[in-house]
């Protein structure tokens, strides 16, 4: 894991240079026609990266409809979360135990952005944009925005688990525009 934290920490250090480098970047220029266009389908997106990003979509259809119950079954034992302001959750338990709300009173959900894999294929992250949308007591919606990231690894079982996700609330517009 350490060796999988100093990968990150270059990798981001370096402006994702030596990944770009590799093909592997998924916000590198696109030609003009691809602007705009969803990076689950871009034709031109390595294996690597098209597996974390469909990961990460399964992780938010599982949520979608099963709420935070499906959520929690999405992390490893050893599993860390950090919110905005809170304390760190640690332990596939406490997340589980912390995520108890329902899809139709809180709605989760999230983009990636970009995604690197390690060089072993075996740990990866994605991050992005994610909203959250409930009522408050009035019944009034209230919408929470924010960016997030979540490390995934591969367990020995040969299962991807989510082993850090961290978010943070900010505003909506150009979160995640690489500058």
């Amino acid at each position: 894991m350490r060796n999988f934290v100093g990968w990150v920490l270059l990798t981001m250090s370096l402006g994702g240079a030596a990944v770009r480098a590799q093909g592997l970047d998924p916000l590198s220029p696109k030609p003009a026609a691809n602007q705009n266009a969803n990076p689950l389908t871009n034709p031109g997106m390595s294996p690597e990266i098209e597996f974390l990003y469909q990961l990460e979509a399964k992780f938010a259809a599982d949520t979608g409809k099963g709420g935070g119950k499906a959520f929690g079954t999405w992390f490893a034992p050893d599993a860390v979360t950090l919110e905005n302001g809170g304390a760190p959750v640690v332990g596939h338990d406490a997340i589980a135990a912390r995520a108890t709300w329902t899809p139709d009173v809180y709605q989760l959900t999230w983009t990636p952005e970009g995604a690197r894999m390690s060089p072993a294929g075996d740990m990866g992250f994605t991050w992005g944009h994610y909203e959250g949308d409930s009522k408050d007591t009035q019944g009034n919606p209230v919408k929470e925005t924010g960016r997030y990231m979540t490390v995934w690894k591969k367990l020995p079982d040969g299962n991807w688990k989510v082993v850090m996700d961290a978010s943070n609330q900010g505003p909506a517009e150009d979160c995640c525009r690489v500058k």
